[in-house]
């Protein structure tokens, strides 16, 4: 199950390089401003996460069962999150998605949240 979230970590980082890009380039002059840095945040907390997902599943001081349950959460995260902020940016109607992003934020808050857990009874042991 290692190797899974690792090679989940490496594509949601070169979706994040690819999508970025995208957005540097081949959106700047099709959204506006305000869009445009929605967009980036999505991108950037894209980028941001799968480098904790990969530093989860590379480090071998948490046991296999925490690495999968706190990289499902940073991916539903991600998903949630980043992927209603990209579905808007490309013209879904935020009223008809309103509560995903939020959700997302409360899933990568989760995730968080469950990292230092398990990193305090790591301390004490």
């Amino acid at each position: 199950m290692k190797n899974h979230y690792l090679f989940t970590g490496v594509c949601l980082g070169f979706l994040a390089v690819l999508l970025g890009a995208f957005g540097a380039h081949a959106l700047k002059e099709v959204l506006s401003p305000e869009r445009l840095q929605s967009f980036e945040t999505a991108v950037r907390y894209q980028m941001y996460h799968a480098i904790v997902i990969l530093f989860v599943n590379g480090s071998s001081i948490f046991n296999p069962k925490s690495r999968v349950v706190i990289s499902r959460l940073f991916l539903l995260g991600i998903l949630f999150f980043s992927g209603s902020i990209y579905a808007i940016t490309a013209g879904i109607d935020p009223k008809l998605i309103w509560f995903i992003t939020p959700m997302g934020g409360l899933l990568l808050l989760s995730a968080w949240g469950t990292l230092g857990w398990k990193v305090l009874k790591l301390k004490k042991s």
